[in-house]
């Protein structure tokens, strides 16, 4: 099954991809707001190769590490590139304001969940990533543990955060050098 989205409400269609051939065009009538748009089947695997391949360097252009959400029933993979300061993550719904969204249909994460805060350390030489709880209605996991209220973790390279049912991945800045 794959999901398209409305471009203007932003709602999922579901359709079954294997009834379709590679080139043919698809037109759908999103059923909240009546838009009718067309999408064109298939892409060449070189491209989707390519497309991750740029998603993944372009998640660590500010040279401040990134988040990957590891795909699941509720959503595909994506990798979200952090920038200096705080980070909010959450459920992406229109016109919310967080700057890391997830495009998830995960009803137990919340859109705003929780903030990853990017800086230098006490020295400057090394940046560091710390983890807090927005606060949400689910609570924030550092590696299967639960965050309290007011409680911060740093975290490193591989660390896993899981907010609702959905599972992140830190990944820090390289050195340059390398």
């Amino acid at each position: 099954m794959k999901r398209v989205r409305c471009p203007k409400c932003d709602s999922y269609i579901t359709f079954d991809e294997t009834k379709y051939q590679a080139g043919q065009q698809l037109v759908f009538q999103c059923p909240d707001c009546s838009k009718q748009f067309a999408i064109r089947m298939g892409t060449s695997k070189v491209k989707e190769t390519r497309k991750n391949e740029v998603l993944d360097e372009e998640a660590n252009k500010d040279q401040c590490g990134s988040i990957v959400v590891v795909e699941n029933v509720f959503h595909y993979k994506q990798v979200l590139p952090l920038s200096m300061g705080d980070n909010v993550l959450g459920r992406y719904v229109k016109g919310t304001n967080i700057n890391l969204p997830i495009e998830t249909v995960d009803p137990s994460v919340d859109t705003k969940h929780c903030i990853i805060r990017v800086q230098h350390n006490k020295r400057g030489d090394e940046l560091q990533y710390i983890l807090r709880d927005a606060p949400s209605n689910t609570g924030t996991f550092y590696m299967n543990s639960i965050l309290r209220d007011n409680e911060r973790v740093t975290l490193n390279d591989g660390d896993i955060i899981t907010i609702g049912a959905t599972t992140l991945i830190l990944r820090t800045a390289k050195p340059e050098d390398e």
